[in-house]
């Protein structure tokens, strides 16, 4: 008990200032031109700069001093230039440094976003599974730094591509840092590290045009899919909504592989880590996902960046999943198998601890491109199992990172644990440290030996091996579509449409034959239907009978529906107001402050940015009401929700408007929620026309229609806000109540099963 109060105490200190071990760790290293530590700009070597806009140059006036000095000098006579100083300094170093900017870009995972946070666990509990005080103490608070990333594109891709996330922690504990380096899909294509060089070539852009960017629908990456079966469970993770995430903040996290604990018995148990986030997991469409590739590519940076800034920090729960060394055996599937998950209804996940990300990064490169992880950092307590994917990873990840970085990459700020850290490496590349003493051991000083285990020092478990060594992979390792088969038995109906939808997108974008008749026909091992409504769709050959025939079996906790919030939240959910001249004000002041007393954002969508104005108001003349973005700024696809307030002028002008019309539709046709007051009622059943929807009949009344996520009242005055205490649950009398609880249901797919989104042009 009194450890979780120190606990509590230490977590509100960090959540009201931000400050944490690491925060102040790179406060040494930070310079703040809010506050600057001198005058102004300085060469790299201290001296103050007069002028950084003219290279120096020499005014002329004796020809002799022309013929002497053209050659190196950059001469000028007020009519004419001529060669430059070779010895400006100050330009040189300044051209030189530009040029020497880049570093080399991560070959996979290169586009990514970061931010600084803490991680605390609630009690103990796990002390019955390792000894590491990270996973055990929860008087301690850790700093961490998360990076998320995709994988297939370069650093100058966009966001929402379909792609597996990178969500990769490391964590800064008091005994050195530990790295889990994640997805947010728990399996992964191949078993053996030998075969990721192979799949990282096939889904990167082909090699003789370099085309696609950040996606994996084209030849070569289904070539191999084909090829390859061990990758059947991950494509169909990929080819669902997970690859499509709404958020960074809305994304699970998967540790990916076995990972193993000790505990203070010595006795070992194998691990699988978890990150669930508070706000659910939810994903965009693919309609939507595609459009904001080109009208945001940064909407998950922007996204990660506005929700920290506007104090909503993100959170995720922390959960371990654990087998027991003794019953490594007991599974039909090998549990050391990265293209396998563990299903939670056979191993349930014990949460034991949580995430919050606080703190936005200070600058992108310092941190959020030098930043290094490893899977081979651990502490500890925690240690590494055979998943022969992880042993390869254990050294692929450290190699990187010198190949980047140079050898000296962990002194780099933001990769520098907290801790002291001591050993006799020396020298290399960017070497910062300055050690006095001898550099070996055993030494006649007797200085800086090996610790015990019992003071904290890393000791290997005593595992016992033996068999033969050869090229092999296990029995169990042989079977590669049950689990492909239970996560498509496991997803909810509008999942697997998605599914069908996304196969057949991507195989369409192959244009041999041999390629999507390939992987049609390896779909039949995973499901008849799926396969034949794909080939279908691409033009495969569409089968006639299953290869592996779909038994049905299904798993707990696959659909992204089995993760919604405990309680029902609209926290950091962006809805755009949509307005012309004349809109009715004290609608919008009302809704705008119920709605932010939920953590939601709100933003006025009006004809031009800056002053709209409101009815009673003369345009030009009047009090305006000033608008974040104009109607061909923004889209509906960059909004989570829509609102039209009424008015009479303000809803002729929005129905004159095709882009307004537009906005509506496209909402409607990506399941979003959209609310409307009013004028906004008459605008919705006359200009927007969405079908099957039934709308609020009488404009002199507060009561509440709401059909299909369509949310409608007749008027919305003063009286109706105040009854309108906000309370995200079905069947209140409130306008922003109703609206509230359709918002909190992330979209309404029933306008998609029943077909409505497919009879509005969007």
């Amino acid at each position: 008990m009194m450890s979780s109060a120190i606990g509590a105490i230490k977590e509100a200190y960090t959540t009201l200032t931000g400050e944490t071990a690491k925060a102040a760790d790179l406060a040494k290293d930070t310079v703040d031109l809010g506050n600057p530590p001198r005058k102004g700009i300085t060469t790299d070597h201290g001296v103050y700069v007069s002028d950084t806009d003219n290279w120096c140059v020499v005014h002329y006036v004796n020809p002799f001093y022309i013929r002497m000095y053209a050659l190196r000098l950059k001469a000028a006579d007020g009519n004419g230039t001529g060669p430059s100083l070779v010895e400006d300094q100050i330009a040189r170093e300044k051209i030189m440094r530009f040029d020497h900017e880049r570093i080399p870009e991560r070959v996979v995972h290169a586009r990514g976003a970061g931010a600084h946070g803490y991680f605390k666990v609630y009690d103990n509990r796990a002390s019955k599974y390792t000894y590491a005080p990270v996973l055990t103490d929860p008087s301690r608070i850790t700093p961490t730094f998360v990076r998320f990333s995709t994988v297939q594109s370069s650093r100058g891709g966009a966001d929402t591509v379909r792609d597996v996330r990178g969500f990769a922690t490391k964590f800064y504990t008091e005994e050195g840092n530990w790295d889990i380096v994640g997805n947010n899909i728990p399996v992964f294509f191949i078993q053996d590290a030998i075969k990721f060089p192979d799949v990282v070539h096939a889904v990167k852009p082909e090699p003789h045009n370099e085309v696609p960017q950040g996606q994996s629908a084209h030849n070569n990456f289904w070539d191999f899919a084909a090829l390859t079966p061990e990758t059947a469970h991950m494509v169909t993770w990929i080819m669902s909504d997970r690859a499509i995430p709404r958020s960074f903040r809305m994304m699970q996290g998967f540790g990916v592989n076995t990972f193993t604990l000790v505990n203070s018995q010595g006795k070992r148990f194998f691990v699988k880590f978890h990150w669930i986030p508070e706000l659910g997991v939810h994903s965009l469409l693919w309609d939507e996902a595609l459009k904001i590739n080109g009208q945001d590519p940064d909407f998950h940076r922007k996204d990660l960046e506005e929700a920290i800034t506007t104090g909503a920090y993100p959170k995720w729960l922390f959960g371990i999943q654990i087998i027991p060394e003794e019953k490594e055996n007991d599974f039909e599937f090998d549990i050391l198998d990265a293209t396998k998950l563990w299903p939670e209804n056979l191993v349930p996940v014990e949460i034991i601890g949580e995430m919050v990300l606080n703190r936005t990064v200070s600058e992108f490169f310092s941190e959020v491109e030098q930043v290094a992880f490893c899977t081979s950092n651990v502490v500890p307590g925690i240690g590494f199992s055979d998943d022969p994917l992880l042993q390869g990873r254990n050294f692929s990840y450290f190699d990187t990172q010198i190949t980047r970085l140079g050898v000296n990459w962990q002194e780099i700020p933001i990769n520098r644990p907290v801790c002291p850290v001591l050993n006799h490496h020396r020298d290399g590349q960017k070497r910062h440290k300055i050690t006095k003493g001898v550099n070996y051991w055993p030494n006649r000083f007797e200085q800086t030996g090996p610790v015990s285990a019992k003071e904290g020092g890393y000791v290997e478990y005593p595992q016992k091996v033996a068999g033969v060594k050869q090229r092999v992979r296990g029995a169990k390792f042989q079977e590669h579509f049950k689990q492909a088969q239970m996560f498509f038995n496991s997803v909810s109906d509008i999942e697997r449409a998605h599914l069908v939808s996304a196969y057949s997108f991507e195989l369409s974008h192959c244009d041999d034959p041999i390629v999507y008749e390939s992987y049609t026909k390896l779909l039949q091992s995973v499901d008849f239907d799926l396969a034949k409504q794909v080939a279908i769709n691409v033009g495969g050959a569409v089968p006639e009978k299953a290869i592996h025939p779909n038994p049905g079996h299904k798993a707990t906790r696959i659909s992204q529906f089995e993760f919604a919030p405990k309680e029902p939240t609209i926290k950091s959910r962006r809805i755009a107001i949509l307005v012309a001249d004349g809109f009715n004000l004290d609608e919008v002041m009302a809704m705008r402050t119920l709605l932010k007393a939920g953590s939601a954002t709100t933003w006025i969508i009006g004809p031009r940015r800056g002053p709209v104005y409101p009815a009673g108001e003369e345009v030009g003349k009047g009090i305006g009401y000033s608008a974040d973005h104009h109607w061909e700024g923004q889209r509906s696809t960059l909004f989570d929700a829509l609102i039209i307030p009424g008015g009479a002028k303000h809803a002729q002008a929005l129905a004159d408007s095709g882009r307004c019309v537009h906005w509506v539709r496209e909402a409607f046709g990506h399941c979003k929620t959209i609310g409307a007051l009013g004028e906004g009622v008459v605008f919705l059943r006359e200009a927007v026309k969405l079908p099957s929807v039934r709308l609020a009949a009488d404009l002199n009344s507060d009561d509440v229609t709401s059909s299909y996520g369509v949310v409608t009242a007749g008027q919305y005055d003063l009286g109706s806000a105040a009854a309108d205490i906000l309370s995200i649950k079905e069947g209140q009398k409130g306008f922003v109540s109703n609206f509230a609880h359709e918002l909190s249901q992330h979209r309404c797919f029933r306008r998609e099963i029943e077909g409505l989104t497919a009879k509005v042009s969007y």
